[in-house]
């Protein structure tokens, strides 16, 4: 099987990492020379690289592989997880200056498991360090936020994130156009690990495929109503976002609406105009019996701005 792109286009330094806040970079840098870090959260969008920061950091750091405990939070979140798995990795000593535990998305660990972590990181302070990354930070309990260096990460230009997709397919020998990436990127965006597995996946005899707005079954449901609205089927793209759209996922589905405005309008008016409209219909997200109808009317409000 073919090496992941996400694994193989993964940065692995400070170098080749895109930091969108040069002070970031500075107190990241002096960390690594200095040969230390404090507890960090990581903060921001899926797919913008929270977890491959840690992991060039880790590296840079130059810690010991047996000294780094990676857990993901969101299939491991207990109480249990905290006692057991991550205060037994760190009550012993390390082989090197400290241990790192990686908690990928630890806006998942339940409260009481965050309350019991909170002990953890102070108890073992002197001897592990703790990076925590998360989609939404207000999440995580204030005890852990005291306790560590915040870091949001801001996701990339849409047009520098188009050239990184387009610069993979280019090294991948993938014919590809640029209407079909900018579909792929619509849908996407900012999630670049899950536009690089779509163009993996749909890469098909070294071109990249257009995917079928109905296939369903082999794609992210986005693409097909991003090529239903740049086929000026706005009735059916509203159809099928009805219909697709899970209770857990409103919040996702209005910040996409939010990162695709142009899909409605390229006057930037109406572009304030659609900020607006997206802002009114998440200021209270309906429980799973009104979704459908608060959804459909933020829809038919935009569809207006096309």
């Amino acid at each position: 099987m073919n090496e992941l792109w996400t694994e193989k286009y993964r940065p692995k330094d400070l170098e080749g990492y895109v930091f969108q806040n040069t002070d970031q970079l500075e107190q990241i840098a002096t960390w690594v020379v200095q040969g230390s870090i404090p507890h960090l959260l990581l903060s921001g969008a899926p797919g913008v690289g929270k977890t491959t920061l840690a992991k060039i950091l880790i590296n840079q750091l130059n810690i010991d592989e047996y000294d780094v405990l990676e857990i993901n939070a969101s299939r491991e979140n207990s109480v249990d997880t905290i006692r057991d798995k991550i205060t037994g990795f760190v009550q012993t000593m390390p082989f090197g200056d400290f241990k790192i535990v990686l908690l990928d998305e630890a806006d998942y660990i339940s409260p009481n498991g965050q309350a019991a972590l909170r002990g953890v990181m102070e108890m073992y302070a002197k001897t592990a360090r703790f990076i925590l990354t998360c989609n939404y930070p207000n999440r995580v309990i204030p005890a852990l936020h005291s306790r560590c260096q915040g870091f949001h990460i801001d996701k990339i230009d849409k047009d520098r994130f188009k050239n990184r997709i387009e610069k993979v397919l280019t090294e991948e020998k993938v014919k590809f156009t640029s209407d079909v990436v900018e579909m792929y990127v619509d849908a996407t965006y900012p999630d670049l690990r899950k536009c690089l597995n779509l163009i993996q996946m749909n890469s098909i005899e070294n071109e990249l495929r257009q995917p079928s707005a109905n296939d369903k079954s082999s794609q992210d449901w986005k693409l097909s109503v991003v090529a239903l609205f740049k086929e000026g089927r706005i009735n059916d793209g509203r159809k099928l976002m009805c219909s697709s759209v899970r209770p857990e996922e409103m919040e996702e589905m209005y910040r996409f609406l939010y990162d695709n405005l142009e899909l409605w309008t390229k006057d930037t008016l109406k572009q304030d105009d659609a900020i607006i409209i997206i802002r009114n219909a998440m200021v209270n997200i309906p429980v799973a019996a009104d979704q459908e109808i608060n959804l459909s009317a933020c829809l038919a409000e935009l569809s207006r701005l096309v």
